[in-house]
């Protein structure tokens, strides 16, 4: 494919996406169906833009790449102990369980065994993109059948290793070609090994060079050069490419810089994410869908029935509600991207012919293209089943899962904050760009992490979307300024609270949307007046009543009094 013709593709796609996605954005129906949409008008069977499908499918699958990266960065270790039941127990009883089903009911249609199990055991993957995306599209990660969710799709993942290694064992010609198996697990297991000590030991200190030195452009290139090197190493070892990312993002989660780097992360994401979706939808063949497509469409629902039967099942065997059952189920029925990644590897040992694989193409796009329409019938008997109520948010969740308070600034007033928010039990982070303060504080127990509070990607990471305040005690004015005007400006009904200097200052920052000021001048004034009341034998209540007058309306009578207006307080 010539660089201009994969260039005119790229934004070809772009402004299809741009178009499609609001589009079913506005008829509720999510963006991924708007992806798809966008990828078979301008693909092969469209407009014709491009022809060259294999080409952007690669570039795509590093959406997945970074998508699993972030997922790791979110999640922590502490977490992910947390969800072993759900990913060895529920995820690794689904594998098996409607691998065997599939198989069988492929060798019920004359498919030989072999053949069949590499059919079924293909297919019982589902889209990491396509229920992962829905999920944090609508904001359910957090509640239980989300985490039920994703746990059964990282064991996905983890499966796809020993499927793709057992695969070359079942074609003929794999006797005595390539590396033995015992040698392809040693080069696994090293390479396992390096990612885990490089993201454990080295990368924190890269990472804190980098913030040091204040070059963003070199933080950002670090971000980009983790995600991909991991990617690439996994690769090299014929593992999971994502896994290799999520490895990677699952040690930095405990990092002071996991915001910042989620905040580089996240716009590559989307990017490649969306190129994904568009790439699925190029990859749907028309010419077969008319000479074979209800044969494949049966199939399809076939597939689909089974696989959602399965997980329904399973999900009230492991004592998940009978809606947490049925979204989990009607979520993840589809066949998934590893399908395409297996049934390449049966033809290249000619374990599958190119008919069949084709067919199976046809399939896997099929499912996926039906499974925003199944989550949205989901949700709507859900809704109904449980008097419309918002998402079942797991209790216990900790830091910034929900309803925490963000703390703008790491200073001596933001730690000050911190501490009393710490021995209260309310939930919050602190972010900053002062490398040092961070370091300090981490080490003293505060949950601070690196960041600018004025960037959208970096609120975006802390979560200022579900969080119940922003306190902004940052010790420059400017700086203070634009986080409170970022804020405002995208979350409108998030209240903020913010330390100023003096009372123009105040006005400023009332102007730019807070919704409470402190003057630190003002209070100091009004700490050494208090003292002096006292000292010089004036009642407590005299001096309380008086102070608290001054801060009555803003300081409105200390501004009465700047611009000339002598009454008394009181």
């Amino acid at each position: 494919m010539h660089q201009e013709d994969l260039l005119l593709a790229v934004v070809v796609l772009m402004l299809a996406a741009a178009i499609s996605v609001p589009f079913f954005r506005w008829l509720r129906l999510g963006s991924v169906i708007g992806f798809l949409t966008a990828g078979v008008v301008v693909g092969p069977w469209g407009l014709k833009i491009t022809t060259e499908v294999e080409t952007i499918r690669y570039f795509s699958e590093f959406g997945v790449v970074f998508l699993l990266f972030l997922i790791g960065l979110e999640l922590r270790l502490s977490k992910l102990w947390g969800l072993r039941r759900v990913v060895f127990g529920l995820g690794g009883s689904q594998v098996m369980v409607t691998g065997g089903l599939i198989a069988v009911y492929a060798w019920s249609f004359d498919v030989p065994w072999n053949i069949a199990l590499v059919v079924g055991f293909g297919l019982a993957m589902s889209s990491t993109a396509f229920g992962l995306q829905i999920l944090t599209e609508k904001g359910e990660m957090g509640t239980r059948y989300g985490r039920a969710s994703f746990g059964i799709l990282l064991m996905q993942d983890l499966a796809v290793v020993p499927m793709l290694a057992i695969v070359p064992f079942m074609g003929e010609i794999a006797r005595g070609q390539g590396d033995p198996y015992w040698v392809a697990i040693m080069k696994a297991v090293v390479v396992i090994i390096v990612v885990i000590v490089f993201g454990r030991y080295v990368l924190p200190r890269v990472f804190r060079l980098m913030a040091t030195s204040g070059n963003t452009s070199s933080f950002t290139g670090i971000a980009m050069i983790t995600v991909l090197g991991a990617a690439w190493l996994m690769d090299q070892v014929n593992l999971s490419m994502a896994l290799g990312a999520f490895l990677v993002g699952l040690l930095l989660s405990d990092s002071e810089y996991r915001h910042q780097i989620e905040a580089v992360i996240q716009p590559l994401r989307e990017l490649f994410l969306g190129l994904f979706f568009m790439a699925v939808g190029m990859s749907v063949d028309f010419g077969l869908l008319a000479q074979s497509g209800l044969v494949v469409f049966g199939h399809a629902i076939g597939i689909l029935v089974i696989k959602a039967l399965a997980l329904y099942l399973l999900c009230r065997i492991a004592g998940y509600t009978g809606t947490s059952a049925l979204r989990v189920s009607l979520l993840l029925p589809q066949a998934g991207e590893f399908g395409f990644v297996l049934f390449a590897a049966a033809i290249a040992h000619s374990i599958m012919d190119e008919e069949l694989f084709k067919h199976l193409l046809l399939l896997i796009a099929m499912t996926m293209a039906l499974t925003p329409f199944l989550d949205v019938i989901s949700t709507r008997i859900a809704n109904r089943l449980d008097g419309i109520k918002g998402p079942d948010m797991e209790e216990g969740l900790q830091g910034e899962s929900e309803h925490h308070v963000i703390i703008a600034g790491f200073g001596r007033v933001g730690e000050t904050v911190a501490l009393m928010l710490k021995n209260s039990d309310v939930p919050y982070l602190a972010l900053d760009i002062n490398t040092k303060a961070i370091e300090s504080g981490r080490a003293r127990g505060f949950h601070v992490f690196y960041g600018d509070a004025s960037k959208a990607s970096v609120l975006q990471a802390a979560g200022a979307g579900y969080a119940k305040l922003v306190i902004v005690t940052i010790d420059k004015k400017e700086a203070t300024e634009r986080a409170v005007s970022a804020i405002r400006y995208l979350y409108p009904g998030l209240p903020i609270q913010a330390r100023t200097f003096d009372l123009s200052h105040s006005e400023k920052l009332l102007l730019l949307g807070a919704n409470f000021t402190v003057p630190e001048h003002v209070e100091v004034s009004l700490q050494l007046g208090r003292e002096a009341l006292l000292r010089l034998g004036r009642t407590e209540l005299y001096v309380n009543d008086l102070t608290d007058g001054i801060r009555q309306n803003d300081y409105a009578v200390l501004r009465r009094v700047a611009e000339g207006d002598s009454a008394s307080p009181t």
